[in-house]
């Protein structure tokens, strides 16, 4: 029995969420990456909120020129600016069950240059 993409990706996001869990203090950084764009949100699962989000749809971030990976890299340190300014410094990784390549590990890379610990 072969697994279609999507099923296959939905398992590996189930297995991700078993283990990672978001406090106020640490919150889980949620990636969700679309054909066309990215979204990253920091997410407190202990209360159910979203403490922020950023994507690659905000006005600051639309009118950016570059690759897809590029642009992924803009939103991870627009998440890590938005963290910062709420007082986060550590992060739990959820990378949505997407492999860790490519515009998701661009989004990392950009979390981290500008600050975020995960």
């Amino acid at each position: 029995m072969k697994l279609s993409k999507t099923e296959r990706r939905l398992r590996i996001r189930r297995r991700i969420r078993k283990v990672s869990f978001g406090t106020s203090a640490r919150p889980r950084l949620s990636i969700f990456r679309s054909n066309k764009e990215i979204y990253a949100q920091l997410i407190d699962d202990e209360k159910g909120v979203s403490l922020a989000a950023a994507s690659s749809r905000d006005k600051d971030l639309s009118t950016a020129k570059g690759t897809k990976s590029e642009i992924a890299a803009l939103v991870g340190k627009a998440i890590a600016d938005k963290a910062q300014k709420i007082g986060v410094e550590t992060v739990a990784f959820d990378r949505g069950g997407c492999l860790y390549h490519g515009r998701v590990k661009s989004l990392a890379e950009g979390a981290r240059e500008a600050g975020l610990k995960f």
